[in-house]
């Protein structure tokens, strides 16, 4: 069951205070009593939210990794040795509403660069 916060509108989440459960709103501070008759849902979890960065994702490509699963592309000149043959990848990096980042390795050298749109 969800409920929201009369006062702003804001979503009421649970909170322990003095060993029982209520609903708090995070924003303006009100707190509604939860009660066994007042809501379908008589057991009121308590959950974490756990948040995540970009910088706590790495990603490791290895070379043989790398000429198992990747896409070849044809076409792409490698800035070290001239070759015109990369694996590619294509990430989203930034917002949603920019286009993607494309990751390009060289299958001769094995240099690694990127290219925005």
């Amino acid at each position: 069951m969800v409920d929201f916060c009369p006062k702003c509108g804001s979503l009421l989440v649970p909170k322990r205070e003095a060993g029982k459960t209520v609903l708090a709103c995070p924003k303006c501070g009100y707190v509604k009593e939860t009660t066994a008759s007042s809501s379908k849902n008589p057991k009121t979890m308590i959950s974490k939210k756990v948040v995540h960065s970009e910088r706590d994702k790495t990603y490791v490509i290895s070379s043989e990794e790398v000429a198992r699963t990747l896409p070849k592309v044809k076409g792409v000149l490698c800035r070290k040795c001239g070759n015109d043959e990369a694996y590619y990848m294509i990430m989203q990096t930034r917002r949603a509403d920019e286009p993607p980042t494309r990751f390009y390795k060289c299958t001769k050298c094995g240099y690694t660069w990127r290219e925005y749109e």
